[in-house]
């Protein structure tokens, strides 16, 4: 079992953006001192959903800041950057941490970011798989040249080559799943799976499931797909009893949900619907580790056990206040994750 930390730098109702970004930073210093395996770190872009931007470059920082814990991007929003630059960017975290970076991408939503960054809706509906096999022949390859609808590029030679480490594999590249066609396109490629918080036990079987028997037509051999390392994530909130666990997050999310959640801004004006805050916190307290540390950890196994996937990336800020944030990952670290010694 591989738990990490997943960082979304929240802001909640009468915070600063520095304020959250200082408690991502907390996070992923303590998460390391509790024995964290991971932080994931979240992108966005103009709303207080999170206030980080470019996950690549927080994540610098904080391999910088530690000497033991993964970090890894959870997402970086491939449509709105070229995918040479996060390319280079990747090669060039992996090779200075020695390993320990992970990046996530994922194709976002129909925001109005893809206006502010001149790429177009054609980049989130359509442009994504060229995106991400440029971007994947980037780290794999030592020479690359691109011939597609959306780039299109002489031969040129990868600098820094991201495969110089010892074992020679590259960075690991995981995809952000949230439909049969992300599944299908990350399958393709053999390359793992995020899956959503949102996202129940069945719902996650049912991908996983999907991957495995797309990865297989694909080529990929039963010991890759049997060890693809899909990451699932969720919320986490420690008390010694499950009502005062949940009263912490029904307290403290709805606000934050509500403020983040209706700033975003479609850039074709299309209508959509959003999830109810108080109603969407009470789904993820019903759906992940929320509780005493025998439940969080009972909880956590059975999803392993229907889904296959060992690994999470657990949002641990839902109180919105960083003494309690630390405080959650340190009972995390100490009183849940020992349970599965």
């Amino acid at each position: 079992m591989r738990v990490g930390a997943f960082v979304l730098a929240a802001q909640f109702p009468g915070q600063g953006h520095g304020e959250a970004l200082h408690r991502a930073v907390r996070t992923t210093v303590v998460a390391e001192e509790a024995g964290l395996d991971a932080v994931w770190l979240a992108e966005h872009h103009f709303v207080p959903y999170g206030v980080c931007p470019s996950a690549v470059t927080l994540a610098a920082l904080l391999l910088g800041r530690t000497r033991r814990i993964h970090v890894g991007t959870a997402v970086s929003v491939l449509p709105t950057v070229h995918p040479v630059a996060l390319g280079e960017q990747t090669a060039l975290l992996h090779l200075v941490s020695e390993g320990r970076f992970t990046l996530g991408v994922g194709r976002g939503g129909p925001w109005v970011d893809l206006e502010v960054f001149g790429v177009g809706l054609g980049a989130y509906e359509e442009a994504f798989p060229e995106s991400l096999d440029l971007l994947m022949r980037w780290l794999r390859e030592p020479r690359v040249s691109a011939a597609g609808p959306r780039f299109r590029f002489r031969t040129v030679p990868v600098v820094p080559r991201p495969d110089e480490l010892e074992d020679r594999s590259g960075p690991p590249v995981i995809v952000a799943c949230t439909s049969p066609a992300s599944v299908r396109l990350a399958a393709g490629h053999g390359l793992p799976m995020l899956l959503g918080m949102h996202s129940g036990d069945e719902e996650k079987a049912e991908m996983v499931a999907l991957w495995r028997k797309c990865a297989l037509e694909a080529g990929r051999s039963p010991e890759e797909v049997a060890t693809a390392g899909h990451v699932s994530a969720g919320v986490v909130q420690i008390g010694d009893r499950r009502q005062e666990a949940a009263e912490t997050l029904t307290k403290a999310m709805p606000g934050w949900l509500h403020q983040g959640l209706s700033a975003h801004v479609t850039v074709d004006n299309r209508l959509r619907r959003m999830r109810d805050p108080l109603e969407y916190t009470q789904l993820l307290c019903e759906l992940h580790p929320v509780g005493p540390p025998r439940l969080c950890a009972d909880r956590l196994a059975a999803t392993a056990e229907r889904t296959g996937i060992t690994r999470f990336a657990l949002l641990a800020e839902g109180s919105g206040d960083l003494a309690a944030t630390e405080d959650n990952l340190r009972r995390l670290g100490g009183e849940v994750l020992p349970l599965f010694v």
